[in-house]
């Protein structure tokens, strides 16, 4: 018997590689997943990996930033499989490294629209479809509990979907909703690459052996590695928690 048999889950930005680890770790062990992301030929690629589940998943392409598009895919969820247990809200966006007085006032405002409102947007349309006792699990990062120069759009957008998860933790308590933060380090995929180019540029050395420089570890994390944290907030196991930050770093934050 499966961690997650016949509960019916959500995932943004489930294109991606943290995304689509996840949504394959929790069809592994028994569910029925929604897969949201911007375009369908994304969709339809991560869709070809997942082939063998085929029969218990759907894919949805939405603006998760908007709320039509939001009510869109949670509808999508409840009519393909009915009420939902898992709400994992994955999909982000990075910015640019850039110093506050440089940083483009109109890339500030689509970070947080992503990495913020969509959040807000998915647990704000998506609670009243939830079945009571589910889950609900948000991506920060482990610049939400610190910061570096030159990140101001992406740490303060990090920094703030933990401050709206602790406040719906306690909103949803009354009915066994949990809902938790994953924090990962670097994980090694294009979205972390691209953030990495960044700091090459900006400082003048490898961004990527900078990073494992300074995470104990010593190495970035396989998405396989965060989506178990993931599955374990999405499952019962982590039936005693909510409104808490689940770092999966490689020890980057201490």
């Amino acid at each position: 018997m499966g961690k997650l048999d016949g509960k019916v889950c959500v995932v943004t930005g489930a294109a991606g590689s943290l995304g689509l680890a996840s949504t394959e770790a929790m069809l592994a062990e028994g569910a029925k997943v929604l897969l949201v992301d911007r375009t369908d030929r994304q969709l339809a690629e991560a869709a070809k990996t997942l082939d063998r589940y085929k029969d218990r998943i759907a894919v949805c392409a939405a603006n998760v930033a908007e709320v039509s598009e939001t009510q869109k895919y949670i509808g999508e969820a409840v009519k393909s499989f009915g009420k939902i247990d898992v709400l994992f809200s994955n999909a982000g966006i990075s910015g640019v490294i850039a110093p506050i007085a440089q940083y483009p006032d109109e890339l500030f405002d689509q970070v947080m629209a992503v990495n913020v409102r969509a959040t807000f947007l998915a647990i704000k349309y998506g609670q009243p479809f939830m079945n009571d006792g589910g889950s609900i699990v948000v991506t920060s990062s482990v610049v939400g509990v610190t910061s570096d120069p030159g990140i101001c759009a992406y740490a303060t957008s990090k920094h703030a979907v933990i401050g709206l998860v602790r406040t719906a933790a306690k909103e949803l308590a009354s009915r066994n909703i949990r809902v938790n933060i994953v924090a990962p380090g670097p994980i090694d995929n294009v979205f972390q690459k691209n953030i990495e180019d960044g700091i090459t540029q900006a400082t003048g050395r490898d961004g990527t052996k900078l990073l494992d420089s300074i995470i104990p570890l010593h190495r970035h994390a396989k998405p396989e590695e965060i989506a178990r944290t993931v599955l374990f907030l999405a499952s019962h196991e982590s039936s005693f928690s909510t409104g808490s930050v689940f770092m999966a770093d490689g020890g980057m934050h201490i």
